[in-house]
C-alpha cells in the first residue's frame, strides 16, 4: 500500500459537534499518521494499549486530496488544488486524545487502521462539496446525519489557512471535520466494540464500511 505523504485533520468544524464535546468553537488542526489508512472492507483494530476500557470512537467526514504541492494558497484559488473527494472515518481513541497524551491529539487519532477511506472521486463529479448529506450508521442505526453545508470553515478557507507559510505536499489528505453524534457525546457513551459495523456515506461521493476487531 502506498500511504499519503500527510494527513491533516480539522477539529471543531461543525458547531454542533464542538458544542457536544464541551469545546470552545474554534477550528483547530492536527495530523494523523499516514500509516493509519485502510479501505472499505478492512477491519478497524482496537489497540492493545487502550486496555479493556477502550474509548474508540467514530467520526464520519468528507476527505479532500490535494493534487499539487502548494504554499500560501488564496481562498479564491484553493479549490483548483483539489484532485479528489472521498469518504473518511476519523477514528479516535478518546482517552488517548484527551487524558493520556498531554492533550495532544496525534496519538489518539494515529493508531493503525484509524483512517478508513473510500475510493476518491473526481472533483468534476461533485457539483458542490458544501452541499452533501453525510450519514454515519453503527450496526445499521443512524448515529450521525448532517450536511457539509454546516461546516464552519469552507474547504477553500481550510486549504488557505493550512498552506499559510506551510508547504502542503501533493497527495496530502485533508479531513474536513465531523458533525455531531459521536459516541463520546452519547448518554450513555457508546464506543466501538469488537464485531461492530461502522459505515459512513456521503451523497455523490461514496461509502466506507468497516467492521471492528481487537488486537489480541
Amino acid at each position: 500500500m502506498k500511504y499519503p505523504p500527510l494527513i491533516i485533520g480539522v477539529g471543531r468544524n461543525y458547531k454542533a459537534h464542538a458544542d457536544e464535546m464541551y469545546s470552545d468553537t474554534g477550528v483547530i488542526f492536527f495530523t494523523k499518521n499516514p500509516a493509519s489508512v485502510i479501505f472499505s472492507g478492512e477491519e478497524i483494530l482496537i489497540p492493545k494499549c487502550c486496555g479493556e476500557e477502550s474509548q474508540v470512537d467514530y467520526e464520519g467526514e468528507l476527505a479532500v486530496r490535494i493534487g499539487e504541492t502548494c504554499l500560501n494558497v488564496s481562498e479564491a484559488d484553493a479549490m483548483e488544488f483539489i484532485d479528489g473527494y472521498a469518504v473518511a472515518n476519523d477514528v479516535t481513541e478518546r482517552a488517548w486524545q484527551k487524558q493520556r497524551n498531554g492533550g495532544q491529539w496525534v496519538r489518539g487519532k494515529g493508531f493503525n487502521t484509524f483512517c478508513p477511506l473510500s475510493s476518491f472521486v473526481s472533483p468534476s463529479s461533485i457539483a458542490d462539496p458544501h452541499s452533501l448529506s453525510l450519514t454515519t450508521t453503527l450496526n445499521g442505526e443512524i448515529v450521525q446525519a448532517d450536511n457539509t453545508s454546516s461546516m464552519i470553515y469552507s474547504i477553500a478557507k481550510l486549504i488557505s489557512l493550512i498552506s499559510t507559510d506551510t508547504t502542503i505536499p501533493k497527495g496530502t489528505i485533508l479531513l474536513t471535520g465531523t458533525p455531531s453524534g459521536v459516541g463520546f457525546a452519547c448518554d450513555p457513551q457508546r464506543f466501538l466494540q469488537e464485531g461492530d459495523l461502522i459505515e459512513v456515506e456521503i451523497e455523490g461521493v461514496g461509502q466506507v464500511s468497516n467492521t471492528v476487531a481487537s488486537i489480541k
